[in-house]
């Protein structure tokens, strides 16, 4: 697994591309220029790594374009030591950069060829996610909620009651609900009865799965 200094100034230069098309938190840049992402693709594929654009990786999913990533990750405005619940941890890309906002990251996948894939390679890089859940992330994690943030990484066509339950108040989900196309939707726990709600634009994701029993 090799990280080399051509690898450096390609995560530079995504960077810069992040920034003229919006994203601005410093601390998620910083993510991006650090975490060797060519690493979480299949190496015949590495000249790939650094182009804004998602890929194809084991089990019929992606790993997210890098705006995907960052604008997620700006959006939920995570800060340190923040109690984060993600939903489809894929290649571990997002957990990654979570890991790097300082959050304690609970996250959870639901393909097992992934989930065994990305809970031997994260730790080699040195990502220690505070838990790693094979499961049904429609179901969140309530023994461990409730959560400041929490991100789901694939479409939904409904909104799971139960992680909106799972929110702290003041704390946010952030989550695509769609079909073919998802609207990236923010929801905000006002009260413990009520929730704001923002919509932020179309993105395109794989679908949310349930479990299989």
């Amino acid at each position: 697994m090799k990280d080399t200094s051509k690898h450096q100034g390609l995560r530079n230069q995504l960077a810069k591309v992040l920034q003229q098309k919006g994203i601005v938190d410093e601390n998620v840049l910083n993510a991006v220029r650090k975490i060797p992402r060519h690493l979480f693709i299949d190496s015949s594929f590495e000249s790939h790594a650094y182009q804004d654009k998602a890929f194809p990786i084991a089990a019929d999913q992606t790993i997210s374009q890098p705006y995907t990533v960052a604008f997620q990750s700006q959006t939920l405005a995570v800060k340190n030591f923040h109690k984060v619940l993600e939903i489809g941890t894929g290649s571990g890309y997002q957990t990654a950069v979570l890991l790097e906002l300082n959050a304690e990251v609970y996250t959870i996948e639901r393909q097992r060829e992934l989930f065994k894939k990305t809970s031997l390679f994260l730790p080699k890089l040195g990502y220690k996610p505070k838990k790693f859940i094979f499961g049904d992330g429609y179901k969140g994690l309530p023994e461990q909620a409730p959560f400041d943030k929490i991100i789901v990484t694939a479409g939904a066509p409904f909104v799971p009651k139960a992680l909106l339950g799972q929110l702290k108040v003041g704390g946010s989900l952030l989550i695509p609900v769609g079909d073919k196309t998802q609207i990236m939707t923010l929801f905000t726990r006002t009260s413990p009865k009520e929730f704001e709600k923002q919509e932020l634009g179309d993105f395109a994701f794989v679908p949310m799965l349930e479990e299989k029993n």
